[in-house]
């Protein structure tokens, strides 16, 4: 018997129906780790960070289904829409690898929110440039983009490097 992949779910303030639809999509491929926390942040009454355990690349895409994927983000809006305007979701979607990308997606509008989602797999075409190993800092163990509502895309926010920060910027690294 071969043993699965493990992916984690992190949350609070999600409903048990959401839960379960979210476990069911996840379960299919993971073996899946939930862990309820109390409220972190203040700002928000829903907190939802999904690890999954693998890079995040087309390879991934490809082997978790364009129609999971598409079920995946679908349940993400729906949240959204069930909770309204303002802040209240936040959620972060983590893929292991080298290095590990990190999104999080907190917007306020609706309409943001859901464009944010469905935009995630569009930074596979970025990441090349991105993440070119002739351009990134040495060491550089995770990205963490965020949505820019003002050009309508992801952009990447930091890059951590043991005890450093990077932002990247005007196309290239800068150290903080």
């Amino acid at each position: 018997m071969s043993s699965k992949l493990v992916a984690s779910l992190k949350y609070y303030g999600i409903s048990p129906w959401e839960l379960e639809v979210l476990y069911g999509l996840l379960n299919g491929m993971f073996s899946v780790e939930e862990h309820p926390i109390p409220q972190q942040y203040e700002d928000y009454t829903t907190m939802l960070d999904i690890a999954f355990p693998l890079s995040f690349n087309e390879a991934f895409f490809k082997w978790f289904g364009n129609a999971r994927w598409d079920k995946t983000k679908g349940l993400l809006k729906e949240l959204k829409r069930r909770r309204g305007n303002g802040r209240t979701l936040q959620i972060f979607i983590r893929f292991a690898g080298n290095p590990n990308i990190n999104f999080i997606v907190d917007l306020q509008e609706n309409a943001w929110f859901n464009t944010t989602i469905d935009k995630i797999d569009f930074v596979l075409e970025l990441l090349p440039f991105q993440l070119d190993p002739r351009k990134i800092p040495q060491n550089i163990s995770d990205v963490i983009y965020e949505f820019d509502e003002t050009i309508g895309k992801w952009n990447v926010h930091t890059s951590d490097s043991n005890d450093t920060t990077y932002v990247f910027s005007k196309n290239e690294w800068k150290l903080t």
